[in-house]
């Protein structure tokens, strides 16, 4: 054996330092992204901002078999563009903004619906499904198991489940029971998870990018955080699914596979911090604390 093989045999081996979650996203490969549909993205321009800033929020929709019942009716709602001319209402710190048509509960002002939306019943706030990922979560008590399916949080409770309500879901706003909302009015979390809905409203899908042009606008005065005056209201210019936009003007996103090694090294890097930063690893994460990654990718 040469002297430089006896030398490398007799070097110390140094261990590679451990990941933050978002180096080990970063370094996933190509083959770990999932592209999100142009029809699974839905676009709402707001009016600029009072620095004449365009405001833009993105939001990815639900898969089957989720919620399709109030999903197919805000696809139905794009393409009218009913949303159109109407404003965000509400919102409420460390709780939701909530936006839609604000006369709707006025029959004499209320913007009609579109034709054909469909009333969705209260069974379709779970099916029958169950996590598709290898995650380990920290122990709930909101449910028996919760994790992940076809990147989405869930949780489930024998043979049934339902998707949860973390930061940036985006639910349909509804009277009292047995209504469960059109899909016209919708909401987005902007605080701690409120668990407690779980079950109670439908989710539809969750804001991708552009979060901060709801979470950061005036909170409302009014009861429940609502707007007093039509000038407080931040207008909605337009909204559309990204597949009638112009191909130029879509604007494109992938998703980190939930069924892939590097989400399964993600999730628990998130659970059990090893990074310089961190003394103790909490050795557990809420399924909210696990933010699926999400990227937008160049045209």
């Amino acid at each position: 054996m040469t002297l430089l093989a006896l030398l490398l045999l007799a070097a110390p081996v140094v261990a590679e330092p451990p990941k933050a979650p978002a180096e080990i996203a970063a370094g996933a490969p190509a083959s770990d992204w999932v592209v999100i549909p142009p029809e699974d993205l839905l676009i709402i321009d707001l009016a600029p901002d009072a620095h004449g800033r365009p405001r833009r929020v993105v939001i990815q929709l639900m898969p089957k078999p989720f919620s399709q019942g109030w999903i197919a009716n805000i696809r139905a709602l794009a393409a009218a563009h009913w949303w159109d001319g109407t404003s965000i209402n509400r919102v409420q710190d460390n709780y939701v903004v909530q936006w839609g048509d604000p006369n709707s509960e006025d029959k004499a002002k209320a913007k009609p619906l579109p034709t054909g939306l469909k009333k969705v019943p209260q069974k379709a706030y779970v099916a029958r499904v169950a996590p598709t990922s290898r995650v380990r979560i920290a122990l709930s008590p909101y449910a028996q198991t919760e994790g992940f399916f076809q990147g989405w949080p869930i949780a489930t409770h024998g043979r049934t489940a339902w998707p949860v309500h973390c930061y940036g879901m985006v639910g349909v706003g509804r009277d009292m029971p047995p209504d469960t909302g059109s899909g016209a009015e919708l909401y987005t979390v902007i605080g701690q998870a409120p668990r407690q809905l779980d079950r109670n409203i439908a989710l539809v899908g969750r804001v991708i990018d552009g979060i901060e042009n709801m979470s950061a606008l005036p909170r409302g005065t009014e009861p429940l955080s609502f707007y007093k005056t039509a000038e407080e209201r931040t207008p909605i210019v337009r909204t559309r699914l990204a597949s009638d936009l112009p191909e130029s003007e879509r604007p494109r996103f992938e998703t980190l596979s939930t069924e892939s090694a590097s989400f399964d090294a993600f999730a628990d890097a998130r659970a059990n911090r090893r990074d310089a930063f961190f003394i103790a690893p909490a050795g557990g994460a809420d399924v909210c604390n696990i933010p699926v990654p999400i990227r937008p990718t160049p045209r």
